[in-house]
């Protein structure tokens, strides 16, 4: 069969955030843009990912708020769950959001969708199985899957993994979960608070990534949800158990469940696309990318987790842009050049920006200060009954932001103040500015660099000064 030959300024693997970002802006700036993707449009974060896990969650606190609703003087009780109408409330927010990823609405913008799988052909050329295309600039933004853990039995053993976990029918009577990242997590509380019994398997510790306190309120809260949390052994082998599975861990406990989800992180997508033949080369992350994510062949990018810069749908979001401002509109623009914010959406959900305290003692040394704030000191958390967690901000010289942490209830919602003076190249003193509306839970940010100004503002010198401005008045 003869191919269509068709000419592009850009041609586009993959139809996720990183994808579709890419294409639109192109396709809005008058580039001809052809766009390939065989699977669903919206990709993972749609269809697997941030959306039906965020409606699952949501499932899950509002049972959670009916069974503790007396803790307010609410008598409720145990709350009856109807997995099939969790499962359509699922449905529903996918379809909710579903159009603005849609080839409809991508073809209204110029762009052409193909269907189908691509592959380099050479250089500059992509070909799948209708069409062959020579673009000026390519971008690939096949994202990622579930990494698959290579121990005994895994070949024989039914097992979910994100994609897969929202086909069931029916909640699991007892979920095994391997790994404590931000998906085993998340998943883990949501089918606890449904009902399922639900336990975890790290190898390592939970949500490493974060600050320890921050990861430690968030597994003792699924742990007074009923979840086991166990970590620092790591699954041995998997086998079929009658009618479910069972988990040998590296401690040599036996543990038998329903069902199996491996979470243990995630793999980038690259089979299939015949990269040796456009030169480009890939290592354990992803693509081989710079800082403006040009592969080693400098006319293709690399977008979103494929790119090996991280695996957040925001964070694939701000590739395309960094891709469109850089190849459209001449603005260097480096990936690196904006801080992303990540979140897990546990009950209490958890933020970071920036370095770690553990990092930034490692790059700076002991030139950093901390600035804390417990939302146990701010009146609106007191007043909901809910003071888990706080802020804490890692401060380097010249009061400049290498890091801000929050945990606790709005916590992924309240970071953007933060992040917005980070954004702005501000300092610790800009948050001290605004002045929010009182009770709610952002003024703790400005409590806690009122904190950090403290020794400054009310120390000896600021008494003497203020003393001697009494004299004259």
């Amino acid at each position: 069969m003869s191919r269509e030959q068709i000419k592009a300024d850009l041609a586009v693997i993959g139809a996720g955030s990183a994808g579709l970002v890419t294409s639109a802006g192109a396709a809005m700036l008058g580039r001809k843009v052809v766009l390939f993707e065989p699977g669903a449009m919206g990709g993972d974060c749609l269809n697997f990912g941030c959306v039906p896990s965020k409606a699952i969650l949501t499932a899950a606190h509002k049972a959670h708020e009916v069974r503790t609703a007396a803790k307010w003087g609410v008598q409720a009780g145990e709350p009856t769950i109807d997995f099939a109408q969790v499962r359509q409330h699922i449905a529903q927010a996918i379809a909710a959001i579903e159009p603005n990823d849609s080839q409809e609405r991508f073809e209204g913008l110029g762009v052409r969708v193909i269907r189908e799988r691509a592959r380099f052909a050479d250089e500059r050329t992509l070909v799948s199985d209708s069409a062959e295309v020579s673009a000026k600039r390519i971008v690939i933004a096949t994202g990622a899957r579930a990494r698959i853990p290579s121990i005994s039995g895994m070949d024989k053993t039914p097992y979910l993994t994100n994609e897969t976990i929202w086909d069931l029918a029916a909640l699991p009577e007892h979920l095994v979960i391997l790994g404590a990242g931000p998906i085993g997590m998340e998943l883990g509380q949501a089918f606890a608070r449904l009902g399922s019994e639900v336990t975890i398997l790290e190898a390592g510790a939970a949500l490493a990534r974060l600050e320890p306190e921050h990861a430690d309120l968030a597994v003792e809260s699924l742990k007074a949800d009923g979840v086991r949390v166990i970590v620092g052994t790591r699954a041995q082998a998997v086998a079929p158990s009658g009618e479910g599975i069972k988990v040998k861990t590296s401690l040599g406990e036996v543990i038998e469940g329903s069902h199996l989800l491996v979470a243990i992180g995630r793999q980038p997508n690259v089979e299939g696309l015949d990269l040796e033949k456009a030169g480009i080369e890939t290592d354990a992350g992803g693509l081989v990318t710079d800082d403006k994510l040009r592969t080693t062949n400098k006319k293709v990018f690399a977008a979103g987790d494929i790119a090996g810069k991280g695996a957040l749908t925001h964070l694939a979001g701000w590739h395309g842009s960094v891709i469109v401002r850089n190849l459209y509109f001449g603005v260097p623009t480096k990936q690196s050049g904006n801080p992303i914010p990540q979140a897990v959406y546990t009950d209490p959900p958890l933020t970071s920006i920036g370095l770690t305290e553990a990092e930034a003692r490692e790059k700076h040394g002991d030139t950093i200060q901390i600035a804390r704030w417990s939302f146990e000191e701010n009146d609106r958390a007191i007043a909901e009954g809910d003071t888990r967690g706080g802020v804490k901000i890692v401060v380097g010289k010249g009061g400049k932001l290498l890091g801000v942490h929050a945990a606790g209830a709005r916590a992924d919602d309240l970071v953007q103040i933060a992040q917005a003076v980070m954004v702005k190249k501000g300092t610790i003193r800009d948050l001290t500015s605004p002045v929010a509306p009182y009770p709610t839970r952002g003024e703790i940010f400005k409590r806690a660099a009122g904190k950090y100004y403290e020794p400054t503002v009310f120390g000896p010198f600021a008494k003497a000064w203020s003393g001697l401005l009494t004299l004259f008045h």
